[in-house]
């Protein structure tokens, strides 16, 4: 055996149970929120006789970008408060309130109450997220935390890869409820294991109140946002999060409204009818959530591979080549209909993701000062704290606006005084497809051609890639004016 392997074999030996107690429970996790967040968009604005809710693209920004917004913000305060309560009794209420949240998101068919479950969702979820994080750093040292931390972002990939494969085929073949039930019982094998099998690890004890705690932590985030290079950072980082975001909260609706998923689900089966039917669920049409699925299995495949080619470049450099490889991926997935151009562009848009990503959190810790690593990487959220909303608007107001399938339609039988009845409980999205079909004397095929030629739904690429172009050049003058400088008089080695 070579002293290579003999090393490898040693550090995974290394690792403590509670490092893969921890590891498991993020796989559950994150199974569970990708299972419904990937279908998230589809279920809120999908025609109410298929079992989804019928929203606006509007009232769907507001759910999806304003809760995961104040999701990422809440760590903030809920990290501190698990400090003082504990890391078990805090995973039991998390858990607790994902298995009632998700199981009752489910049941909820009004824009306030679906907006309120969805927030007591992500209240639990923010409780878990620095627990997860936290046990990972004290079940790790210098010897193995790179791995460790390696391992940990694959379980995040690998969770949120099985999450929307499982609710595709589970919502083609028993309808939309089973996608809540299977979150709660992922969540409920996850409290199963923190009951019989977590140990509390040890954590360092202050008299401070958690009235104090949470007042320090916030005095120390605006103490690490006062430095300028870091806040211009995190501002710059807000276009990269508005881009990534529109994957999961404009794309599946997007490939809904415009791409011919059955002609799709014909091109794969002549390859693998295998691979097109477990991308459609067993059903006849490649479902939208397994197409966005391309992103999570793609960084599972490819990691490692990019993350070593990541290595022999200069951490700005490889944000700035990252952003551009997943702009040009994402403008691919919105400029066309064609779905293996869908595809195609969301892979290109990983490897971008793969490039930026973990480089930026890396890059935090080599631009912050010596002693106050920790209370930098604390504003790590910040930027996807912005990013969600102002996805809000994006996937919202704009989208409807500009690309929403069922808005350009309505103009389009306005324009040609053609009566349609109101969408109601007894006329449904479908009904309105259906019936203006037979109208316009078309096939809904031929109906979706002539309202794309028209109307060019697909110009929300320009917002969106646009944001991208901003970013990066944003990210070049950073690196002219602000890292350049402290690269040659050797502050920083980046």
């Amino acid at each position: 055996m070579s002293t290579e392997n003999q090393s490898f074999l040693k550090t995974m030996g290394s690792f403590k149970k509670t490092f893969w107690i921890a590891s498991i429970m993020e796989l559950f996790e994150r199974w569970a929120w990708y299972g419904l967040f990937a279908v998230l968009a589809l279920y809120l604005t999908g025609s109410t006789d298929e079992g989804a809710l019928g929203f606006t693209h509007t009232e769907k920004g507001q759910i999806m970008g304003i809760v995961t917004a104040i999701l990422y913000l809440l760590p903030l305060f809920t990290g501190v408060i698990s400090d003082k309560i504990g890391y078990k009794l805090s995973l039991i209420i998390a858990y607790v309130m994902l298995i009632s949240g998700y199981y009752f998101m489910g049941e909820v068919t009004s824009y306030k109450n679906v907006f309120l479950v969805f927030l007591y969702v992500a209240v639990g979820a923010a409780i878990f997220k620095p627990v997860a994080s936290a046990i990972i750093t004290k079940s790790t040292d210098k010897s193995n935390s790179t791995l460790g931390f390696g391992i940990f972002y694959m379980m995040v990939n690998i969770g949120g890869f099985i999450g929307p494969a499982f609710s595709s085929t589970l919502r083609t073949q028993y309808g939309w409820k089973i996608v809540f039930i299977q979150a709660a019982i992922v969540i409920f094998i996850n409290l199963l294991i923190v009951l019989f099998f977590f140990k509390e690890p040890e954590r360092v004890k202050t008299d401070e109140t958690l009235g104090e705690a949470i007042k320090s932590s916030l005095t120390n985030i605006w103490e690490a946002l006062k430095d300028t290079k870091l806040s211009v950072l995190l501002v710059i980082m807000v276009g990269f999060w508005t881009m990534f975001n529109q994957l999961f909260y404009t794309l599946p609706t997007f490939i809904e409204d415009w791409i011919d998923t059955a002609a799709l689900h014909d091109s794969i089966a002549q390859v693998s009818p295998w691979l097109a039917s477990f991308m459609s669920g067993g059903g006849t049409s490649v479902n939208p959530e397994m197409l966005i699925n391309i992103d999570a299995g793609s960084i599972v495949l490819l990691q490692l591979l990019v993350s070593y080619f990541v290595l022999k470049m200069r951490h700005v450099s490889a944000m700035i080549t990252g952003f551009i490889i997943a702009a040009i991926g994402i403008g691919i997935t919105f400029y066309t209909g064609n779905g293996l151009y869908t595809i195609l562009g969301i892979v290109i848009f990983a490897v971008g993701e793969m490039m930026t990503n973990p480089t930026f959190s890396s890059f935090i810790a080599l631009i912050s000062p010596k002693g106050k690593e920790a209370l930098y990487m604390g504003t790590y959220f910040v930027p996807i704290f912005v990013g969600n909303l102002l996805t809000t608007f994006i996937s919202g107001n704009l989208y409807e606006a500009w690309s929403d399938k069922l808005s350009l339609l309505r103009t389009e039988m306005a324009k040609r005084a053609i009566e349609m009845p109101e969408i109601s409980n007894s006329f449904t999205k479908n009904n309105y497809f259906a019936e203006a079909s037979e109208k316009l004397g078309m096939t809904q095929t031929e109906m979706t051609q002539m309202i794309w030629d028209n109307y060019q739904p697909n110009r929300i690429w320009y917002v969106i890639v646009g944001i991208g172009v901003v970013t990066i050049l944003a990210l070049v003058v950073y690196d002219r004016l602000v890292v350049r400088p402290r690269e040659k008089n050797g502050t920083v080695t980046v």
